[in-house]
């Protein structure tokens, strides 16, 4: 019997997620989805169970049923050396963060300044990843804004193969370009879908448009034997209803209909569902994220958790200038639910300015969030040996619990929750230190983290090959 009280967030009852289903189902039924790519409207017609209308694809409700039990439940990711580094599904109750994704813009970490994302900004962004202990896995930082630059995307591609050796999510909105950027990967590593450390991500149109470009890249990791994110982007009050109710449907309707089509390319297929849900701020005609947002992601979650499936969720970043405090307490709210939730992935940590500009500043602000919250999700131990009633006994009324034996022993492991970023100074000690600003403190701490940074070994020398292939393969890309 286990002495741990763990704190959990649970959301949807029964009735609840089977309304949901049985609402996207209609949805699916009923309207479908707009599919615009021909070879995708034959892989649908490949099945009895679905209905073709010009490009209008309706589902049949046992198709779907079948589909959801033909997914695998749970899915091992590796790193680019071949060994293990997180599993997704159900029974998984660790959230895995991940930095990104897809910002144009670079915020020096010293003076905040904001300049157009570059090739070295992906390397740096990388390597920050890389180095900072509670994020699994590494997304595309950023989008290399050079129109002189050949090949930018499969150069971006290989700036985070080359800096890292955790697993990669891959994002690209050129299908040539990310196709050569899975072909760079296969060249230089080999035998992908052995041992899984790619897992490309791809959105649907919000509302219930499948593009062609999404699924030819569905269909270009598919046979590469790669697992994906299919994930739903909608702000509520413009691509999906303004009720959460109405957006939960519509979305989870469209993450339906994209496991449907992985199904069919190949039953079995990896794959992992989500949605990034948002709001809609018609004041400054910009995407925001509350407390609604939230409470979808984590609905979404347990749609995911009765599907059976692995889950990808938001990430709580957009929101700030910098690391300041807009975008330090949206962490805060998604980081803490996400990891009391169901919420399987948070791959996407690191933007501001709804999501444009990369703060390695805020990143290294928010591997310190995610540790802290880590040891919040661990519970309270309350065994008889952590309770200890003989010391609380031998010490009496009006005692102290400084020397004893459990204090002394267990004195470091508290130390260890404490912040690490600002120490717990004094009033009298922080006007003898000159009134030090918290951003300050934060300053330091970052350059410390950057002053750190480890390259991988294998650096130079995957650059080199991945550079001359990217020459002979591709030179006019």
């Amino acid at each position: 019997m286990t002495h741990t009280a763990l704190p959990r967030l649970s959301l949807l009852n029964e009735h609840q997620i089977q309304e949901l289903h049985a609402a996207s189902l209609e949805l699916l039924c009923t309207t479908g989805i707009t599919v615009k790519s021909p070879q995708a409207l034959e892989i649908f017609a490949s099945s009895e169970s679905t209905t073709i209308e010009g490009n209008t694809v309706l589902f049949e409700s046992d198709l779907i049923e079948t589909c959801i039990e033909q997914a695998p439940s749970s899915i091992q990711i590796y790193d680019r050396h071949k060994n293990p580094s997180f599993k997704l599904g159900p029974d998984v109750t660790e959230t895995v963060f991940g930095i990104g994704v897809t910002n144009t813009h670079f915020q020096d970490p010293e003076t905040e300044d904001i300049v157009p994302f570059a090739r070295q900004h992906i390397a740096q962004a990388t390597r920050l990843g890389n180095s900072l202990e509670n994020f699994a896995l590494i997304s595309t930082p950023g989008v290399i804004e050079d129109p002189q630059l050949k090949n930018g995307e499969v150069l971006a591609a290989l700036e985070m193969l080359a800096n890292t050796t955790k697993p990669l999510v891959i994002l690209s909105s050129n299908t040539g370009a990310f196709r050569t950027s899975l072909d760079l990967f296969d060249h230089l590593i080999g035998d992908l879908a052995a041992h899984p450390f790619i897992i490309p991500y791809v959105n649907p149109i919000t509302p219930l448009i499948l593009n062609a470009g999404t699924t030819d890249k569905m269909i270009m990791s598919i046979q590469k034997g790669l697992p994906l994110i299919y994930s739903s982007y909608g702000m509520s009050g413009a691509t999906t209803p303004i009720t959460a109710g109405g957006t939960l449907a519509l979305q989870n309707a469209e993450l339906l209909a994209g496991l449907v089509f992985t199904q069919l390319v190949k039953a079995g297929t990896p794959v992992i569902l989500g949605c990034l849900p948002s709001v809609f701020e018609m004041h400054h005609m910009t995407s925001a994220y509350t407390p609604q947002t939230m409470l979808v992601n984590l609905a979404c979650a347990e749609m995911m958790h009765y599907y059976g499936i692995p889950h990808a969720g938001t990430s709580g970043s957009g929101a700030g200038w910098g690391a300041d405090l807009s975008a330090g307490g949206l962490l805060w709210m998604n980081h803490l639910t996400s990891m009391l939730g169901k919420v399987g992935m948070a791959p996407f940590v690191g933007g501001n300015f709804d999501s444009l500009v990369f703060s390695s500043k805020l990143l290294i602000y928010a591997n310190e969030v995610i540790r802290q919250l880590r040891l919040f999700s661990d519970g309270l131990d309350l065994s008889k040996e952590k309770i200890d009633l003989n010391t609380i006994q031998e010490t009496g009324p009006g005692g102290n619990f400084l020397q004893t034996d459990q204090t002394l022993t267990l004195f470091r492991e508290i130390h260890e929750q404490h912040n690490r970023i600002w120490p717990g100074i004094s009033l009298d000690d922080w006007f003898g230190q000159g009134s030090p600003h918290a951003n300050d403190i934060l300053q330091t701490y970052v350059d410390e983290v950057l002053g750190q940074l480890i390259t991988p070994p294998d650096h130079r020398e995957l650059i080199s090959k991945g550079e001359a292939w990217i020459t002979e393969n591709n030179p006019s890309a």
